[in-house]
């Protein structure tokens, strides 16, 4: 069995999750989400918590068995809690500024980055004197979180000479030694 797949996933106070039709939907207090899952994977809720199983140890089944049940479960965290992300702009004169979804970054390049968020996620930006100016995205489902914090991480990726770029707040960047000077 997997490891993953077996665990029950418990629901908290004010969660609801409905199977219908190998659709599975989770309502809560920061939203709804759902999720189409493989015929092949049987998904039943009981005692107040879902249970993800799998028919038989085929190949295919035995990697959708955790696939699965690691997707409702951060379906379930999701609309109980919610998911955020803190990105920081490190470099001298990289800006960020939002006008409601639409994010304008100014990171060294000859024109201004405007990115459009999707409705679902919440934006707020902070620019404070001498520190390093924040992102901060709020939102029930990972998946699209992740999607935005990559992109906008691809904007400017951090570099390991003078540590300058997007990055996540709290994440170590390896840093090189640049060249050595009279060596011959």
């Amino acid at each position: 069995m997997s490891r993953i797949g077996k665990l029950p996933i418990q629901i908290p106070q004010g969660v609801t999750v409905t199977v219908k039709d190998n659709v599975v939907t989770a309502k809560g207090p920061k939203g709804e989400l759902s999720q189409s899952i493989n015929p092949n994977i049987n998904v039943t809720v009981e005692n107040n918590a879902v249970i993800v199983s799998r028919p038989n140890d085929e190949k295919e089944n035995r990697a959708m068995h955790g696939l699965y049940r690691a997707l409702i479960n951060n379906m379930v965290i999701g609309v109980s809690v919610g998911y955020r992300k803190e990105m920081e702009l490190v470099g001298v004169g990289y800006r960020v500024s939002n006008n409601g979804q639409l994010l304008e970054f100014a990171l060294g390049y000859t024109h201004n980055i405007h990115m459009m968020l999707p409705p679902e996620i919440k934006i707020e930006t902070k620019s404070e004197r001498n520190q390093n100016p924040l992102v901060i995205l709020e939102c029930s489902d990972k998946q699209l979180l992740g999607q935005v914090c990559a992109k906008i991480r691809s904007f400017r990726r951090p570099e390991p000479y003078k540590g300058k770029g997007i990055r996540f707040v709290g994440e170590v960047v390896r840093r090189k030694a640049g060249k050595s000077a009279g060596a011959k």
